[in-house]
């Protein structure tokens, strides 16, 4: 015969539709993403490739601050090595400007900030090789 179905809209639904709560936008697409995520399905994103935390990761601004000591940004960023070369780098540099200052009735000593701003544009751009914190064990007795 003739059966009838009818379909009630204002049930709750029979399984747990999940919230905005219980998800996370890709950080390099925007994608939504469920809270444990690994890995994003649209890009080449990865649980482990970032950090979730600002823990551990140098600030570029102090470094470019730090930069006024030639060298000081690089080591503050990690880069020991390359820190030392700069602030060596700059002795040869000042003996130049200074040669260039008097042969110019002073105008040379411009020159060092030109330097300076090299310095301070690499120790902006270079990667931090800051090592994370460890892992804290809580407190010993």
């Amino acid at each position: 015969m003739f059966e009838m179905s009818v379909e009630y809209t204002d049930a709750p639904p029979t399984r747990a539709e999940s919230s905005a709560g219980d998800k996370m936008p890709c950080p390099y697409c925007g994608n939504l993403l469920p809270k444990d995520a690994k890995s994003c399905d649209r890009c080449d994103w990865t649980r482990a490739a970032t950090t979730e935390t600002a823990e551990g990761k140098a600030s570029d601004a102090v470094a470019v601050i730090l930069s006024i000591i030639p060298g000081l940004g690089h080591i503050y960023k990690g880069h020991k090595l390359a820190g030392f070369l700069w602030m060596a780098g700059a002795v040869p540099v000042g003996i130049f400007v200074l040669l260039a200052a008097i042969a110019s009735a002073g105008f040379g000593i411009g020159l060092f900030f030109f330097y300076l701003i090299a310095v301070m544009l690499h120790a902006y751009a270079v990667d931090d090789r800051v090592a994370p914190p460890r892992e804290d064990e809580g407190e010993e007795y």
